[in-house]
């Protein structure tokens, strides 16, 4: 890794498929207009009301495989067949202009980031309980019994890396979860 003189901070918010960790995200923008948003390249076709390059970088697999051979992701993972990554001139680029950044990601790129050494607060949310996340994905409507039973399988394992978390929030209320974040983020140095 280059030498980063970081000016600013990293929260990485991690947790299972459907837990809200884009609607946390999102929430804690609105609120708190000096966050930066870490927008993450993927391969994935982009859900209804999704724009590329302020929820995610839509690229081509070919534009990705690139970006890997090239160096150019702090990590990057395949998650449920499709290529996720964090760019590392993106991320950088926030981090030594001193913003607060939040960079919401699944907890294979969350491990990766911490092992890599990046400094960063690293946050798991966790769902009420198995049944509400069942409701969240299925709430979704692009969710098939098969990618259902894959997202539920990775939840299960993921629910066991809590103990790698600097925090772990449950999120019952959006907006009682994003206040016990804001807190988190005041008190982290």
């Amino acid at each position: 890794m280059n030498k980063l003189n970081v000016h600013g901070r990293l929260f990485v918010i991690s947790g299972p498929s459907g837990v809200g960790k884009g609607t946390i995200a999102k929430e804690l923008l609105k609120r708190n207009s000096g966050f930066k948003w870490s927008v993450s390249c993927t391969t994935r076709t982009p859900r209804p009301g999704e724009v590329n390059g302020k929820d995610y970088f839509f690229i081509s697999r070919e534009d990705f495989d690139a970006k890997v051979k090239n160096g150019e992701f702090l990590e990057w993972a395949q998650v449920h067949g499709n290529l996720y990554g964090t760019l590392r001139s993106h991320l950088e680029g926030l981090l030594n202009k001193g913003d607060t950044v939040i960079l919401e990601i699944d907890v294979q790129g969350a491990q990766n980031i911490k092992k890599s050494g990046f400094p960063c607060s690293t946050i798991f949310l966790l769902p009420p309980s198995e049944a509400d996340l069942i409701k969240r994905l299925t709430g979704r409507g692009s969710e098939s019994p098969e990618t259902l039973k894959i997202r539920m399988d990775t939840a299960h394992r993921e629910l066991q890396e809590t103990d790698q978390y600097d925090h772990t929030v449950v999120n019952t209320i959006v907006k009682d979860t994003v206040t016990e974040i804001e807190n988190i983020i005041k008190r982290t140095k």
